[in-house]
Parts: C-alpha cells; structure tokens; sequence
C-alpha cells in the first residue's frame, strides 16, 4: 500500500474509534452507576433512610442494692434471668448499672440520684433502704423493689393489693411464715427463750420483732424473745455472744445487716451448740437449722417478670399490684442437725426439703 493510501486509511478509521471509544466509556460509567444504585437500594443508604440501619437502643436499668450478701445476689441475679427469658439480652437490649451501697443509707440516696441524673428507663431496687431512696429519687422513673419485708410500712405502696404510681414489687416475707417458724419452734422443739440480733435501723427488721411479739401473744406461747440491737455488721458476733446463757436458739430474720455477717453468728451458735432458725433459704444453707422459708432467687424472679412488662410497655407499674414469696415451706439442714445432735423426726420427713 502507498504512503497516500494508508494516509486516506487513517483519515477514515480515526474518527469511528473515537465514537466506538466514547460509547464505551459512557457505557462503563452507566454500568457503575447502575451497580452503585443497586448497591444503595439494597443496603438502604443514610442518604435515602436516615433510620434503616439504626438499631433500638437497649434499655438501661439502675440496680441499686443496699449491701453484698448471698441473699440479695441471688435475687439480683433471678431478676435478671427472668428478663434474659422475656428477651431482655444483657449488653445487646438491656444494660445494667449496678451500684452497691456498702450498707450506708446515704450512699443508697446518691445512687438513686445519679440514676435519675442519668435518666435510666427503670431501677431496681434490691432491698427496703434501696427502695425508699429510689422513691425519694423519683416520681417518674418506674421502680421494681425486692428484698423488702414490708413495702407498707416502709411507705413504698398503699397495701399489697395496690402499687404505687411509679412502684411495685416482690416481698421477702410471707403472710404465714413466722407464724409457722414460731409454731416450730415453740410445737416441735420446745424452746422457752429465743435470741434475736437485729438493725433497728432497718425498718423491715423492727417490722418483724414487732410481727414476733404480736404473734406470741396473740397464741399463747410461753416463749421469751430477747434481743441484742446492731448498728453495722462489725457488732454482729459481739451481739451474738451477749445473747449466750440467756436463750436456747437464735431466730435470724431477714435483716441485711445480720444476714450480710451471718457466719459471725454461726460461729457463736456452733461453739455453744444453739440452733439457728432462719427466715429465707440462703441463710440456711450457710449454717442454719430450719427454716420456714422460700428463695430469694424467686421472689427476684418474680420482680424480673414485672420489670420486663414495664419495659416492653405492656404495663405501668401502678397496674402490677406487689406480690408476695408464692412458695413458702419447712426446709431443715441436716448437716447442722447432726453438729447439735438433734435427731430428725419422722413428721418432719414428711414436710420438709432437706440441704446437707
């Protein structure tokens, strides 16, 4: 081919590769921008849908709890099984602040202020002090309690057929149960004096001396109750031992203070052979011979189930009316039986659950 002929050849293909080469870089720049497009159809873009991807936020309950003691853990700790089982999944839909106030009513009132302050969406209150100072807190914020003798007295809800406007919760006594505890006591073991150490700081603990006293009476029973007063739990042993050669059994109520130091009690009890008759289960299985009881797990239990109506806006708290143990019943331990040489009778087999 001549110079001439390939320069005519040049003329004529230049121009059609440059319209074959801009069709193909228009069509390189659709096609992205269609796989982009589909991209953010797909995934829902911020641009497009500010909120689609966004997910709830979990909710964040205030536990609050006036002192560490096996007791209060194990309520604390069925209050957060029964939201795992409503669907309340620690750390993904729910977080807990947890707050010990190291047996001091002051830092009990802080706590509660902080978690307003921090506008929790619910505290649960895990004993009679943490429940009044959640209540002196708030007006507004939901409150579940548990662990607390008597919700009335303490001034938490009208009756325990009635909550309060932003309150309710679990009992840590039944109706039955020192009257049965005394009926054992005074029926099947025949004891004259029985020793009490308490908080009279405590008002769940002055409710149930006086609740003793009122149901002695009221029965008929010869039974001597003397008392020993604690302010903390340094004094518990000391108190204990005062006790010794003047009653034949202590009766351990369900007071925080004495509960939170009750091997130093045991202690005493075991060296001079005494049984200890116990208000709840945990204590029991610390040492305790019998007891008319239920677990604190449950009654924590119970309270989860509240909170976790409140929380997924089912109900108000002034709509669930406070409960009480629903299990109440004789559990002797054997191992502290044995210690005291105290041979199980054959009724108690019938009735009781037994722990070694």
């Amino acid at each position: 081919m001549t110079w001439g002929n390939k320069k005519r050849l040049w003329r004529t293909l230049v121009p059609k590769l440059a319209v074959l080469l801009a069709f193909g870089l228009t069509a390189c720049a659709q096609t992205t921008s269609d796989k982009m497009n589909a991209g953010q159809s797909e995934s829902g873009t911020s641009a497009q849908n500010p909120n689609a991807a966004e997910k709830p936020k979990p909710k964040v309950i205030g536990a609050t709890q006036i002192i560490e003691h096996p007791s209060l853990d194990d309520a604390f700790r069925g209050f957060k099984a029964a939201l795992q089982d409503e669907g309340f999944v620690e750390g993904t839909t729910v977080l807990y602040n947890v707050q010990n106030a190291q047996g001091d009513m002051n830092n009990a009132q802080t706590i509660a202020r902080n978690f307003v302050a921090d506008r929790v969406d619910l505290i649960f209150a895990n004993s009679t002090p943490s429940a009044q100072a959640a209540l002196n807190a708030t007006k507004t914020i939901p409150i579940v309690f548990t662990s607390v003798t008597d919700p009335v007295g303490a001034g938490l809800v009208p009756s325990m057929h009635e909550a309060g406007e932003n309150i309710t919760g679990t009992t840590d006594t039944h109706p039955e149960a020192i009257q049965k505890m005394l009926a054992f006591i005074v029926r099947e073991m025949g004891l004259k004096k029985i020793g009490i150490v308490y908080n009279p700081g405590e008002q769940n603990s002055v409710a149930q001396v006086d609740a003793i006293r009122t149901i002695i009476k009221a029965q008929g029973y010869s039974l001597d109750v003397v008392e020993a007063s604690v302010s903390n739990t340094s004094e518990v042993k000391q108190a204990a031992e005062s006790l010794v050669g003047q009653i034949e059994g202590y009766y351990v109520i369900t007071d925080n203070t004495i509960v939170s130091a009750l091997e130093g009690l045991l202690a005493v009890a075991d060296a001079n052979k005494l049984p200890v008759f116990t208000g709840e289960f945990d204590s029991l299985k610390r040492g305790g011979f019998a007891a008319y009881g239920f677990r604190y797990y449950d009654i924590g239990y119970q309270a989860g189930q509240m909170a976790a109506l409140i929380l997924k806006g089912e109900r108000n708290p002034k709509d669930i009316p406070p409960e009480y143990p629903k299990t109440l019943h004789l559990a002797i331990n054997k191992t502290a039986a044995k210690k005291l040489g105290i041979p199980i009778r054959p009724e108690w087999e019938k009735e009781a659950e037994f722990i070694e």
